[in-house]
């Protein structure tokens, strides 16, 4: 699937020519000159056309709306490929009203129930706006949501995987590990890693009432070792104070298993929550991209209409096609447009400086028919 096209219109120019005769002339031309470029027509449905200062006032709204819908479509599909990354889901092709994105584009049919073709312009442009800007402020919410429970649980995930001097202790500590009575305490001491045999030869010495040779290593990381070591309780604010003076910190802790079985199951609660919201969001994206997408191409054809009359004239009279050329074949397939418009001198070349929407897919070239582009991605 390509994912750049181009719509573009050309004038319905010559005595006696018509839409399709154009459409044949196109059509062939492209098949001589640039066979292996996807080319169709792209329909777009007789609207209402009003004054001629209500559309030069619609379009110079157009590139800017343009910029928001196409915008908003873009931070849907990534949020897309970020949930279904985080899923460990393969990447699935997108689709609107149930086919490809690229098919509905090539295969465009104007919704006249939802966007009535005697409508102002200005009124199915606010419409598409209000929509797509309701679904941008809707997205927002929900994506919020999940990314708060994402980070709960990477705060969490950091305690547990993180320095010995910061993360959470307990799932490395036992109960035969700690000691507690009414005259002794086990403490947990955070020794370098480089500091062990230091630890070793002098933790006995940092108080009086330290039980001998009872430090043991329970973990190492790869910066500090975590040991224990028993002693009075009375000289506990003393040994912190010698302690820390030799470089060892000593970390409160308070062994207690319902602690321990509360934070897992706060864990397991938020990895349910987390694949719960993930499911739902991934499942809203889908269906609001469709929409989005929808209401994007039923844009791009307003921009058609409008920029075709201001370029060429009342009435309407003009062919629109969808086109994906190759990088090495965009040369060749403008001249067969500007061939097709008339030639280089064409009446409907437009400098920098006029209204126009030519440049709406973010082109810098100006072209003697209109022309835009539309990314995928």
């Amino acid at each position: 699937m390509a994912t750049r096209y181009w719509i573009v219109s050309l004038p319905v120019q010559s005595p006696g020519a018509t839409a399709s005769s154009l459409w044949s002339r196109l059509q062939d031309s492209v098949s001589r000159h640039s066979f292996d470029t996807p080319l169709y027509r792209f329909n777009v449905p007789d609207l209402r056309v009003g004054t001629l200062d209500s559309l030069l006032a619609l379009s110079d709204d157009l590139v800017k709306s343009n910029v928001f819908v196409e915008g908003v479509s873009h931070k849907i599909r990534r949020q897309i490929e970020d949930l279904e990354r985080a899923g460990g889901v393969e990447s699935g092709a997108l689709t609107v009203d149930g086919v490809p994105v690229d098919t509905y584009l090539t295969r465009f049919v104007w919704d006249e129930g939802k966007y009535p073709t005697m409508s102002p312009l200005k009124e199915i442009v606010g419409s598409i706006q209000t929509q797509v800007a309701k679904i941008e402020d809707d997205m927002k919410v929900r994506a919020a949501e999940y990314n708060n429970v994402r980070s709960q649980l990477s705060a969490i995930n950091r305690k547990q995987s993180g320095s010995l001097a910061v993360r959470d202790l307990s799932n490395l500590v036992k109960p035969e590990d700690m000691i507690t009575s009414e005259h002794l305490v086990t403490l947990l001491a955070i020794v370098p890693k480089y500091s062990q045999k230091d630890w070793l030869a002098s933790y006995e010495s940092l108080d009086t009432f330290v039980v001998p040779r009872s430090s043991k290593k329970l973990y190492e990381d790869n910066e500090y070792a975590l040991y224990t070591v028993t002693l009075f309780a009375k000289v506990v604010d003393n040994f912190k104070v010698h302690a820390r003076e030799k470089g060892f910190q000593v970390r409160d802790f308070e062994y207690s298993p319902e602690a321990q079985e509360s934070r897992k199951q706060e864990m397991e609660k938020l990895l349910q929550d987390q694949e719960a919201m993930r499911t739902s969001l991934l499942q809203w994206c889908y269906a609001s991209y469709s929409e989005v997408f929808s209401s994007w191409m039923h844009f791009c054809a307003v921009c058609v209409f409008v920029e075709s009359i201001l370029r060429y004239g009342l009435p309407p009279s003009f062919l629109s096609a969808v086109l994906a050329p190759s990088t090495k074949n965009e040369k060749k397939v403008r001249s067969i447009l500007e061939e097709l418009c008339g030639n280089v001198h064409s009446i409907y070349w437009k400098s920098e400086d006029d209204v126009s929407i030519a440049g709406l897919g973010g082109e810098s070239e100006v072209h003697p028919y209109v022309s835009f582009t539309i990314n995928f991605v």
